[in-house]
């Protein structure tokens, strides 16, 4: 019973900050990415699709993302798609593919990600201190049904906290780390 509570809680832990590790690495700093393409959805045949599992995306040249369809005839939709994702890209289409030139990061830009990046840390934090609520309200619960003893308690809750920490602490040092990134000009 204490070590799956204890699994259990930092597994859940460890989830909210992959997730917000993954939902940082779409933030693009100087650098363009495909991943800056992972949250485009295609109405695909009634069906939201992701634009990575509909198409080839490579950075061509500096700042060039060159999407390569595997079905052409969505190409229209995906156009709009792109333009419509309050990502600030402008797609040009060619003959077989379409071409997304990622203009440089402003400092307005800039700003604007940086409050983005922090408004996702917050969340993550708030996650975690829900999961570790959630913990403690159980271990509550145990006790008060007398299946664990106080020390016990004390200690599975001093152990819920130290995650909550090193949770907390790392998803502030990727923040700083990505706040340095952006910049950099």
């Amino acid at each position: 019973m204490l070590i799956t509570l204890k699994e259990r809680v930092y597994i859940q832990m460890n989830k909210s900050f992959l997730s917000f590790n993954k939902d940082l690495s779409k933030v693009r700093t100087n650098r363009i990415s495909p991943d800056l393409l992972d949250n485009v959805y295609i109405d695909y045949y009634g069906t939201s699709t992701a634009l990575t599992q509909l198409s080839n995306i490579i950075v061509e040249q500096n700042n060039i993302l060159k999407i390569t369809l595997f079905d052409v005839s969505i190409k229209e939709i995906v156009e709009k798609t792109i333009i419509n994702s309050n990502l600030g890209l402008n797609p040009v289409s060619t003959n077989s593919c379409i071409r997304i030139p990622v203009p440089a990061l402003t400092e307005s830009r800039r700003k604007e990600f940086i409050k983005i990046i922090n408004h996702e840390a917050e969340h993550a934090r708030v996650s975690i201190r829900n999961i570790r609520r959630e913990a403690n309200d159980r271990i509550k619960r145990l006790l008060k049904k007398k299946e664990i003893t106080q020390d016990i308690a004390r200690e599975l809750k001093q152990n819920i906290q130290q995650n909550t920490n090193l949770f907390i602490k790392k998803i502030n040092d990727i923040t700083i780390i990505k706040e340095k990134e952006l910049l950099i000009i």
